[in-house]
């Protein structure tokens, strides 16, 4: 988080440089209140991540520099081997565009099978156990 944190400060920075570059020029006031609102929310983000940093201590292994790159890794989730459902969606999906321009019973038929790809995305997998993930 310390990383992140220095991102966004560099990034306050230069946006509270070029606001004041451009204030000082410009005469119009809608890129002024950019670069300030820029400037205000980059600087918020730059505070948060601090203030996480500080609450965990500096507990992740990304802000160690002595971190080995095993402990970053978390669990691994489940990833389904093969799935016929992405080309079911996608021709119920055509079906139902191909309904627009042409005919309503094809819209009906479309939605169906998408209704029916959808359904079948969401229960494929359901009683997998993913270790926790």
């Amino acid at each position: 988080m310390k990383a992140e944190g220095w991102l966004f400060a560099v990034m306050t920075v230069f946006f509270a440089v070029t606001g004041l570059i451009y204030g000082f020029w410009a005469r119009e006031p809608a890129g002024k209140a950019i670069l300030t609102v820029a400037f205000l929310m980059s600087g918020l983000v730059a505070l948060f991540w601090f203030i996480q940093h500080q609450r965990s201590g500096g507990g992740r292994a990304q802000d160690r520099k002595d971190a080995e790159i095993a402990e970053a890794a978390g669990p691994v989730g489940f990833f389904p081997p093969r799935s016929g459902y992405p080309v079911l969606a996608a021709a119920g999906l055509a079906a139902l565009a191909l309904g627009l321009v042409f005919a309503r019973w094809l819209i009906v038929f479309g939605a169906l099978v998408l209704a029916l790809a959808v359904f079948g995305f969401i229960f494929e997998y359901r009683d997998h156990d993913d270790g926790g993930a």
